[in-house]
């Protein structure tokens, strides 16, 4: 008899809900009839199929919990590459704008160090060119300013050498070997030697052609001996020092 209300109840689920509406305590119409031993194998029964259910239950929930479990991970996972793709193909255009931003400040800073390096070339090019101007004239200046202290000083020589001059000129030819005449032709050769030196020399006057450069015409004279407009007669020497003239020879011309 137990074994065929097992069966019975295997066979019919729908007594579980049955069992599970009843109050618990109260009499269950299929255990109606029964003797103790007969009413415990019937629990006994139930009991074991509750269990096996719950356990079924179970393992279904743990089943469906493990594949939603697994779809979250692969959700997540493709979730994460596609961040990742993304982030990589975001990180690629950051990197090369920071390297383009770099090298356009790189390049800048360059272009300002030129800019400031040939501002300064071209200011010690000036100021190289400036002091040259200045070292050429002051050198030309000093040497105007020396050329002019040496004509002065020239200048105020040159009447002595005129008496010196006319002081041989008028010592007689009896008188000429004596030994003060012959002591001051001596001077008079040093003297005119000692401006050779410095590049003073006389101006040439009788026989060349008149030259306002260098003669001072006094007076026209008539010469058989010369042509019009040649010096016949000088009567004041002109000396030159170096290119310039330090007096101007004063002469007859022929007319």
């Amino acid at each position: 008899m137990s074994e065929e209300l097992k069966k019975d109840m295997q066979a019919e689920p729908g007594k579980e809900k049955i069992k599970e509406e009843m109050p618990e305590g109260a009499p269950n119409d299929e255990t109606k009839g029964m003797n103790s031993e007969e009413k415990e194998a019937v629990e006994e029964n139930t009991g074991a199929g509750d269990e096996k259910e719950s356990a079924g239950e179970e393992t279904d929930e743990k089943d469906a919990d493990g594949e939603e479990g697994a779809g979250a991970e692969g959700d997540t996972e493709a979730e994460s590459g596609e961040e990742s793709s993304a982030g990589g193909n975001s990180t690629e255009p950051k990197a090369e704008k920071k390297a383009a931003k770099k090298k356009f400040k790189f390049d800048k800073k360059q272009d300002a160090l030129k800019e400031k390096i040939d501002e300064l070339e071209d200011k010690v090019k000036r100021q190289m060119a400036e002091f040259d101007n200045f070292r050429k004239r002051t050198e030309k200046e000093k040497g105007a300013m020396f050329e002019m202290g040496a004509k002065s000083v020239i200048e105020k020589i040159l009447p002595v050498v005129d008496n010196f001059e006319r002081g041989l000129a008028a010592i007689p030819e009896e008188q000429k070997g004596d030994a003060f005449a012959e002591g001051m032709e001596m001077i008079y050769k040093q003297l005119i030697s000692e401006l050779e030196k410095m590049e003073v020399k006389p101006i040439p006057a009788v026989g060349e052609e008149f030259d306002p450069n260098f003669h001072n015409a006094v007076m026209q004279v008539e010469s058989e001996e010369y042509e019009s407009g040649v010096i016949a007669q000088e009567l004041q020497k002109g000396y030159t020092y170096r290119d310039s003239v330090v007096r101007h020879s004063m002469v007859a011309v022929v007319s």
